[in-house]
C-alpha cells in the first residue's frame, strides 16, 4: 500500500479525481487530500463531487508520501499560483516519486520548473504551455515517463490512465 497526496481546490475535473481516486483506494492504497485548510470542503467543476480535504498544505510534507496525483479542472491553474504547492510538487518531481496527473494537472508542474525533458500529455490548450516548458508532447491518451510521471489528456482516456499508475506504484 502506497500513501499518495493529492493536490486539489475547488472547481477541479469532478470525475478526474473521483475515478483514479476510486481504482487506487481499491487497489487498497490511502490518498490525502490536500489544500490550504485542513476540514474545507471543496468542490469540483461540474458540482457532482465534494471533497473534504484531509490535510493543509502547510502540515504535510513530501517525505511522507509515497505518490502525487493532480487532478486536472482549474484546480491546478488556482493552486499554482501558491509557492507552498509549487513547491510541494517539485519535491515530488526531484525525488524522482511518482506524480499522476492528467488534463490541466500539468499547470502546477509547468510553474514548479519540472518538466524540461521529460515526455508527456495534457489537455489540448495547455499543449503549447507544455512544448514551451521542454517537455517532448505526445497525443496519446496515456504517457508513462521513466515510471515516474503519468500523463493523461483528459476525462475520455481515464480508463488509460487509471491502469498505469496503479502498475508504476507496483515499481516503487
Amino acid at each position: 500500500m502506497k500513501k499518495i497526496a493529492v493536490v486539489l481546490t475547488d472547481m477541479f475535473e469532478d470525475v478526474e479525481y473521483t475515478s483514479p481516486a476510486k481504482e487506487l483506494q481499491d487497489a487498497g492504497h490511502e490518498l490525502v487530500t490536500v489544500e490550504k485548510e485542513k476540514g474545507n470542503v471543496v468542490t469540483g467543476l461540474q458540482g457532482e463531487a465534494k471533497v473534504t480535504i484531509d490535510a493543509s498544505i502547510n502540515d504535510v510534507k513530501s517525505e511522507d508520501f509515497d505518490a502525487l496525483m493532480i487532478p486536472g479542472g482549474f484546480s491546478p491553474d488556482k493552486l499554482r499560483a501558491d509557492d507552498r504547492f509549487v513547491a510541494f510538487a517539485r519535491a515530488f518531481m526531484d525525488a524522482k516519486k511518482p506524480v499522476l496527473t492528467l488534463c490541466h494537472g500539468p499547470q502546477l508542474l509547468i510553474t514548479a520548473k519540472t518538466l524540461d525533458g521529460r515526455k508527456a500529455t495534457g489537455f489540448k490548450s495547455i499543449q503549447v504551455n507544455l512544448t514551451n516548458a521542454g517537455v517532448d508532447f505526445v497525443d496519446e491518451e496515456v504517457v508513462n515517463c521513466s515510471d515516474q510521471l503519468v500523463t493523461s489528456r483528459g476525462p475520455d482516456d481515464l480508463p488509460a490512465f487509471n491502469k498505469e499508475p496503479l502498475a508504476v506504484l507496483k515499481k516503487v
